[in-house]
């Protein structure tokens, strides 16, 4: 059986970005993993930027700052890892 970690590594998303799956979309983190590796291995990249951005907005609607930041930073990272992620779906 593989573990969490293992999973995390083949998704080619980090710990991060599948937790912003997983919020968004109300799922288990290892459920999110499997979600998140079909979107980028079937060029969902802006699906996966939009789910960011909606936890971003959710979270300064709900005057979270922290995890504002937190999820800026996640979707920087992730622009920068999956440059496909800029394009408008």
């Amino acid at each position: 059986m593989l573990t969490y970690e293992e999973c995390l590594e083949m998704s080619e998303l980090d710990e991060q970005e599948i937790d912003a799956i997983a919020q968004h979309e109300h799922l288990d983190p290892m459920i999110a993993i499997a979600l998140g590796h079909y979107l980028i291995t079937h060029n969902g990249e802006s699906r996966i930027r939009r789910i960011i951005l909606d936890d971003i907005e959710a979270a300064r609607r709900g005057n979270n700052l922290q995890r504002v930041a937190v999820l800026n930073a996640t979707l920087l990272a992730f622009i920068k890892q999956h440059p496909e992620a800029k394009r408008v779906a």
